[in-house]
């Protein structure tokens, strides 16, 4: 029999899947990778595998790796999705199928499943990943297909099968929408969000943190250092890529910071509504920017500027195993060695402010910038200055007079 490794959740959709996959003449491989979502039986989610026919099932730790090695990355490049999406879901997904290529590899499978729809952005990021990295690959995704989608044209008939083959899930008819966590962030989206009038804030359980409104009467300040551009502390203490972001998420979920509710551009060309929260994501965006303005020379910082939105892109449509993407990720490593010292914010009911930043790398000269007299900043030197800056316009001026 042919078989194939499934990313598998034990979810409803999975959960099908799995039993699809085996009538369809598979043996499957089930690869449960943990990233962080809500606190879960795993022992539970694999034995469920085992005991509905999976040849195996083994979860994989990638927390450390999603932070360290995906996340923390796009951090230094500042990088969002249309100015506002810190891409918590983009960024899991070729990790996801790096993983399930690696199990492939070892198990002799030739097939990579999963159960993304044939709508949204994941079946891009799924596939492109896997197929950089695997070129021969077989890539089932069973909502591409006719057959499946004929047998399962809804939550119903998907509920039934599980009872006809007597696979325990948590599902529902009806549901406002769905969600998708991992450690740096929750998304929701579908359902009831599918309407843009509806407010998301209000029909959303959210899970990361409180709202605005709950959030304490006080500021709570915290500090943040960083090493070269990534977050290595947290008020005073040393701690991994993980615990960085756990450790942030704690602090400003509780302070109510890092909802957002967009309308966003998929790759597949629809416009969708999400509504999303990345408490400790939103703290360290605002930290890292902060050092940076005072550690990065500004002609660098405009590049950076420039090509962050197009690596945003490229982490939303999943071309992160490709040259390009090396390029950029070496190129931001490089630009990121002065970014190192401490920032403290200042975090209240939903806000974040800069209460200081400080770096042995800092290119701030207070003699330089004071509006004060004196310091060693010669203002005739201006004259000259502004007068090259002018010439082009001074002989266009005579050339083609303007009307004002």
């Amino acid at each position: 029999m042919p078989s194939c490794v499934l990313a598998y959740s034990g979810g409803l959709d999975t959960s099908v899947i799995l039993g699809w996959l085996q009538d369809e003449g598979y043996d499957i491989h089930a690869v449960y990778v943990d990233l962080g979502q809500p606190c879960e039986d795993r022992e539970a989610i694999l034995q469920k595998a085992r005991d509905h026919g999976a040849q195996s099932a083994q979860l994989i730790d990638a927390r450390e790796e999603l932070c360290r090695d995906y996340a923390f990355p796009v951090l230094q490049w500042q990088a969002k999705y249309e100015g506002i999406y810190l891409l918590g879901t983009s960024i899991a997904r070729p990790l996801i199928s790096k993983i399930c290529l690696q199990v492939a590899r070892d198990v002799g499978a030739e097939a990579y499943a999963h159960g993304a729809t044939g709508k949204g952005n994941d079946q891009c990021r799924f596939q492109l990943a896997a197929e950089a990295l695997d070129p021969d690959v077989k890539i089932i995704a069973p909502w591409r297909i006719e057959k499946f989608r004929q047998q399962f044209p809804g939550r119903t008939e998907m509920i039934d099968y599980c009872d006809i083959k007597n696979i325990p899930v948590k599902a529902s008819q009806a549901k406002p929408y769905s969600s998708d966590e991992n450690c740096l962030h929750i998304s929701y989206e579908a359902g009831r969000l599918e309407d843009p009038e509806v407010n998301g804030q209000a029909i959303v359980d959210f899970g990361m943190g409180v709202s605005p409104q709950e959030a304490p009467d006080q500021v709570e300040e915290v500090t943040i250092h960083f090493d070269s551009g990534v977050p290595a502390a947290v008020n005073g203490k040393a701690l991994s890529p993980l615990e960085v972001v756990e450790t942030m998420n704690t602090i400003a979920g509780r302070n109510g910071v890092g909802r957002i509710d967009i309308i966003e551009n998929r790759f597949v060309g629809m416009k969708s509504r999400g509504v999303y929260e990345a408490p400790g994501m939103t703290a360290l965006y605002a930290a890292h920017l902060a050092l940076e303005q005072l550690t990065l020379d500004r002609d660098l910082v405009h590049l950076r500027d420039r090509l962050a939105p197009e690596v945003a892109e490229m982490v939303y449509y999943g071309f992160w195993f490709v040259p390009k993407m090396d390029a950029l990720l070496a190129f931001i490593r490089e630009a990121q060695q002065s970014v190192t010292g401490d920032v403290t914010l200042g975090l209240y009911k939903g806000n974040v402010m800069i209460h200081s930043r400080r770096s042995p790398c800092s290119l701030y000269d207070a003699e330089v910038a004071s509006m004060e007299g004196g310091g060693n900043y010669d203002q005739t030197d201006a004259e000259g200055f502004l007068r090259l800056q002018g010439l082009p316009s001074r002989v266009l001026g005579k050339v083609q007079p303007r009307e004002y």
